[in-house]
C-alpha cells in the first residue's frame, strides 16, 4: 500500500455517531474498533472509539477517535492529519523531518495492535499522526 495523507477528527465519546453520520453523508465502508477490544473491557471508556475508518466509494478516507480520558478535547482544533502506510523508510523520514522542532506527544514505537504508530505537533501548531503498518503479503 502507498502512503496516505487523511484527516483524523477528535471526538468527545460520540465518535460512533458522528462517524456513521459521515458514512451518511458521503457513503462507503465504516470501520469502527473500541478501546475494550485493545485493552480493558471493563474500563469505562471500553465502549468508545479507538479507530474509526470511514472509505467512501469516491475514493476519500476519514479517521477519527474519542479521547481518551485526560486527553484535552478543544473543539474547531479537534483534528490531525494522519499519515499511514506500510513504507516505514518513507513514513520515519516524514516523522523526523515533522518532529523537528516540534513537540513529540507519542513517540514513533510499536503499539498494542500491532503497527508502530507516533503523534506530535509540528513547529507550526499542527498536529499530526504517523501509522507504520505491516506490509500486505
Amino acid at each position: 500500500m502507498a502512503s496516505r495523507l487523511n484527516p483524523y477528527l477528535s471526538f468527545s465519546n460520540n465518535a460512533r455517531e458522528a462517524m456513521e453520520f459521515y458514512k451518511d453523508v458521503f457513503g462507503g465502508q465504516l470501520t469502527l474498533n473500541t478501546f475494550g477490544e485493545y485493552g480493558d473491557k471493563e474500563a469505562p471508556e471500553a465502549n468508545n472509539i479507538m479507530h474509526a475508518q470511514l472509505e467512501t466509494d469516491r475514493g476519500y478516507t476519514l479517521m477519527g477517535a474519542d479521547t481518551v480520558p485526560g486527553m484535552e478535547y478543544s473543539p474547531g482544533s479537534n483534528f490531525a492529519v494522519s499519515l499511514s502506510g506500510d513504507d516505514a523508510d518513507e513514513l520515519r523520514g516524514y516523522w523526523k523531518k515533522l518532529s523537528d522542532g516540534g513537540n513529540v506527544g507519542v513517540p514513533l514505537e510499536k503499539q498494542m495492535w500491532g503497527d508502530e504508530f507516533g503523534q506530535l505537533v509540528d513547529r507550526y501548531g499542527v498536529g499530526w499522526m504517523v501509522n507504520i503498518g505491516q506490509p500486505q503479503a
